[in-house]
């Protein structure tokens, strides 16, 4: 055994008998600033330059035009961009999920918080639905029974938030109580199951939406909502989404 063998046996005979429990008492750090007045590496910049470039290029290459400004903040109970990020769901993942099941789509829902920028007038690109919904979040399809569908009207009229919906129509009375609910024309029956396109991070309890938890089937589409938009832009050419009557508050 040489010197350095013997001086590790040494060590860990030390450390194995020690029987003195430590604890960690405190963690102290301090900030360090980041600024534009760090060099940079001019080698190390040429290196990144053409993929910065590459990547550039690719998010600002123009999908579509929007005729007006859209922010979730401009309805109560349904705005324009919500109800164009619900509808091109549908748009863009009903054909997936029928020509793997044979069905339909029922009614989709998404969350308001889910809308992380406005849409600006002029040119949409990439770099729009990204800055739109810049999460991975992937559209799922959720199998649920009437009783759950009565549990997820019920969250929409008391959260009077504008969730994005599709396909689904919600009436409130003028005092701001539940009315109808419907799909297609027809009041929808508690009785039946419906096909519930959403995103995976709400059919996992996201924005307290609990009631996908309880679901006879789950699909997923591996379809990210960001792809479904920049499918959707793409598609469509000119964007001009409206508040309508999708979920609305009676006056008289």
């Amino acid at each position: 055994m040489n010197y350095k063998h013997f001086i590790l046996l040494v060590c860990l005979v030390a450390f194995s008998s020690c029987k003195k429990e430590v604890h960690l008492n405190k963690i102290e750090g301090k900030q360090i600033n980041i600024s534009d007045s760090l060099d940079i590496d001019q080698a190390v910049e040429d290196f990144i330059k053409p993929y910065r470039d590459h990547v550039n290029a690719n998010l600002d290459s123009i999908l579509a035009y929007a005729v007006d400004t859209y922010s979730k903040g401009d309805g109560e109970y349904n705005t324009a961009i919500g109800n164009m990020m619900a509808d091109a769901v549908y748009e863009q993942s009903n054909p997936i999920f029928k020509g793997r099941t044979g069905e339909d789509i029922d009614f989709v829902l998404l969350n308001h918080g889910g809308i992380r920028a406005i849409i600006s007038k002029g040119n949409v690109t990439t770099r729009t639905a990204y800055e739109v919904m810049p999460f991975d979040n992937s559209t799922v399809v959720v199998k649920l029974k009437g009783a759950q569908v009565k549990e997820l009207i019920d969250y929409l009229v008391k959260a009077k938030r504008a969730h994005p919906i599709s396909k689904l129509n919600i009436v409130l009375d003028v005092n701001g109580n539940f009315k109808s609910a419907g799909l297609n024309g027809q009041n929808i029956d508690f009785n039946k199951t419906y096909n519930v396109a959403t995103n995976d991070y709400l059919y996992n309890g996201g924005d307290r939406m609990d009631f996908f938890k309880t679901n006879d089937s789950l699909y997923v589409l591996d379809y990210k909502i960001r792809n479904v938009l920049i499918d959707y832009f793409t598609k469509i050419d000119t964007l001009n989404p409206v508040i309508d009557n999708r979920f609305i508050q009676l006056k008289n």
